[in-house]
């Protein structure tokens, strides 16, 4: 079954494209990258997936639903952690888990995602009070606290050290194992590459590349998929992207 349909996206503000003619699909299940360096059009793409930007021009389907119009029905049924997303200076991690599990009709028991994502110990401490990597935990325990069917995640692991980043590689790898949709939004190539079953590969808010990681660097003859991208994406040539 296929959870999300796009099919040629377009999005500029103003005389700037965000975004020209992307398609794609995503089937249920599946743990899908969406990588390229920031300004590539990553993000406005996964913000108009789950309606937060309306296209300019395109068709995009999630759940069969339009997430423009059924953003709030579509919403009981995804996880989202934003890079940009924020909350409230005073409210306190154990009263953030709570109010997030009640906006679902079957959440998980948030103690245990609390407990899961090492945040138990933190349960009392306000949000402006927390590390960079702590908010990035909570963040990610608040995407997942309602079960949802599909997650969008963007810059998952940005600000965590080492170790948490591995931890929570697992972590995804256990939301695949339960059939849940996964749409990983990343600038991190080895994760990409331990993550997903396929990627898309985003320069100029065009898509350059889709495939799986090991297709794609089968495809350029390079050794990995940080090679395989900056071949694709003509950094390999051209230096940094612009």
């Amino acid at each position: 079954m296929t959870v999300i349909e796009v099919e040629d996206l377009h999005k500029s503000y103003g005389h700037t494209r965000a975004v020209g003619g992307v398609s794609f699909e995503v089937a249920r299940g599946e743990t899908f990258g969406v990588l390229g360096h920031n300004g590539a059009g990553k993000t406005t793409t996964v913000e108009c997936l789950i309606g937060l930007r309306k296209p300019d021009s395109g068709r995009i389907r999630v759940f069969g639903e339009d997430p423009g119009r059924r953003r709030r029905a579509l919403a009981r049924r995804t996880g989202v952690q934003l890079q940009e997303s924020e909350l409230p200076d005073r409210i306190r991690v154990v009263e953030a888990m709570r109010l997030f599990a009640s906006f679902y009709d079957r959440p998980d028991d948030w103690r245990a995602v609390l407990e899961r994502w090492d945040l138990g110990p933190i349960g009392g401490k306000a949000y402006a009070d927390l590390s960079g990597g702590q908010k990035q935990r909570l963040k990610l325990a608040l995407a997942l606290v309602g079960a949802p069917e599909l997650v969008v995640l963007d810059e998952l692991t940005t600000g965590l050290d080492p170790v948490a980043r591995r931890e929570t590689w697992t972590l995804i790898g256990d939301l695949k194992a339960s059939g849940t949709t996964v749409v990983l939004v990343s600038h991190f190539m080895d994760e990409a590459e331990e993550l997903c079953d396929r990627v898309a590969v985003f320069r100029r808010g065009r898509i350059v590349a889709l495939g799986s990681p090991r297709g794609l660097v089968a495809e350029t003859g390079t050794g990995s998929l940080e090679e395989a991208y900056l071949e694709l994406t003509g950094e390999r040539r051209d230096g940094v992207e612009a």
